[in-house]
Formats: structure tokens, C-alpha cells, sequence
């Protein structure tokens, strides 16, 4: 299958704020961060930078607050209360500024975290977990009806995207861990079609960004076993970037950004 080839991405830069969100180096968290959103402009996106929200410490995780697909927009309800402010960002980004068709979630007991929604070009997958439930994976199947969607179980305090992420077109990135393995086999049990799997041995090097071609993964300094891996069965372009202090709290990669296809020229923000 043909992979959709993106031409925008919408980072956050990070708040000072970020650094209670745990143990954190917040000068390097800032340099990693730097060095993302330049690889994402040397891919050739056309990346949309908002500011820092001193009130919104996860403000750089912007996966969490829409799904994109099709040209639209699912604005989710994130399960962490405190996150609200964020999404209200986004929706008036994507609505006013780039002029994508907005789809609300209309059901209140929903919750939806985009870190649970997993697109592999052909069927959504959502995780059910702390932070996404049943009424928020039935939200992305109204939203995008031309694609099959079902609901997976994972760990209460782990999104899906944290254990499996496409690493190219029908390929599914996955750690070698218990609970990883776990949640592929449901994939693989509900999926309407038969993916190619990467195991990876470190669980955390699973979250991998594959933009226009590249497969964008962590650096052999984080993830020495997985990079072997990597270089053996990739046969694309590869680059590597350092994601452990944003890492600490969240996903990984595809935290970061929000990466679609628009049709029309727009200005940068």
C-alpha cells in the first residue's frame, strides 16, 4: 500500500513548566526538541511551531489532543482533566489557521488520547487504557467511517503508541516485552489485514516516526540492541535523534507532532 506522504506537522515548543513532569533535564529536553523539529523541516514538512504554555507543563505532547486523518480533524477529550486547555489550542490552530474540517466528540463519558490511536494506513486500532476508554475509540470510528476501528486493551498506564507504531507502510513496530507482545497479538487477532512486524528488543525504542520514506528512531546511544535491529532490516532511509528526557514523559516519537497532508499552501504561523 502507497503511503500517505505528509506535507505539515504541528509541534509545541516546551514550557519551563515541563520540567515537574519528572526528573528532567529541561536545557537537553529543549536541544532534543530542537533537533526533532529540524529533522521533521529537513524531511521537507512545512512545521507549524506554537509557543510555550507555562500553564500547560504537556503542552509539547500534541499527538494527544486530535486525530488527522483524511484531511480531518477529530478533536479528542483527553482522559487527564488538566490537559482541556491544550486541546482548545489546538482546535483553534487547525480550524482558523489551516482550515481543516473539525469533528467534535459529542459524547461527555468519552475519553481519547491521540497517544492511543494507531493509523496503519488501512484500520485504526485505539487503545483502551488509563487515559482512553470504549466511548472514545467508538468517537474514532463515527469520525472516520471509512476505516475499520477496534478497540485494544492495554496496560492502565501505557498508551498503544508506546508499544507499537508503524515503521513503514504495512509495517508495525513492536517491543520484544511481555505486555508489547501482548497487545500484538490482539492487533494481529481483530486486524483486517496481515502486517509485517519489527521486533525491536528494548520496548522503548517501538515508538518510531516513518515520515515521506524515513524511518525516523532513537539513537544507538539510547537504544544500542534496537539500532542493530534497525540497520538489519530496514532497507530505507534511517535517521536517529535523542528523545531520552522527552521520553520521560511521554511516548517518544510520534508524541511530538501532528503530521498530516493539506492540499493548499499556508502561512506559517
Amino acid at each position: 500500500m502507497a503511503s500517505l506522504k505528509y506535507t505539515h506537522a504541528v509541534v509545541c515548543r516546551i514550557p519551563l513548566s515541563f520540567r515537574t513532569r519528572g526528573e528532567i533535564e529541561l536545557e537537553e529536553a529543549k536541544r532534543q526538541h530542537e533537533a526533532y523539529v529540524r529533522l521533521l523541516r529537513e524531511l521537507g514538512l512545512d512545521v507549524i511551531e506554537l509557543p510555550p504554555d507555562e500553564s500547560l507543563p504537556e503542552c509539547v505532547f500534541v499527538e494527544d489532543t486530535a486525530v488527522l486523518c483524511n484531511g480531518i480533524a477529530l478533536i479528542t477529550r483527553p482522559g487527564s482533566p488538566t490537559r482541556t486547555k491544550e486541546v482548545e489550542t489546538i482546535r483553534a490552530v487547525l480550524k482558523k489557521e489551516l482550515d481543516l474540517p473539525i469533528v467534535e466528540i459529542g459524547d461527555e463519558s468519552a475519553k481519547l488520547d491521540g497517544g492511543d490511536v494507531l493509523f496503519t494506513g488501512r484500520e485504526f486500532f485505539v487503545g483502551l487504557s488509563e487515559w482512553t476508554n470504549e466511548a472514545g475509540a467508538r468517537a474514532v470510528a463515527a469520525a472516520f467511517p471509512d476505516f475499520p476501528c477496534t478497540p485494544v486493551k492495554v496496560a492502565e498506564s501505557t498508551h498503544l503508541k508506546a508499544l507499537v507504531s508503524m515503521a513503514g507502510p504495512d509495517v508495525i513496530c513492536v517491543g520484544a516485552g511481555k505486555t508489547a507482545q501482548e497487545v500484538l497479538k490482539r492487533i494481529e487477532r481483530e486486524a483486517t489485514f496481515s502486517y509485517q512486524t519489527l521486533t525491536v528488543p528494548e520496548d522503548i525504542a517501538a515508538n518510531v516516526l516513518y515520515v515521506n520514506g524515513t524511518l525516523i528512531h532513537r539513537s544507538v546511544d539510547e537504544i544500542p540492541e534496537s539500532c542493530k535491529v534497525f540497520a538489519e532490516r530496514v532497507d530505507f532511509a534511517r535517521r536517529t535523534l535523542n528523545m531520552s528526557e522527552l521520553a520521560k514523559a511521554g511516548s517518544g516519537l510520534t508524541s511530538c507532532c501532528l503530521l498530516f497532508r493539506h492540499t493548499r499552501h499556508i502561512r506559517s504561523l
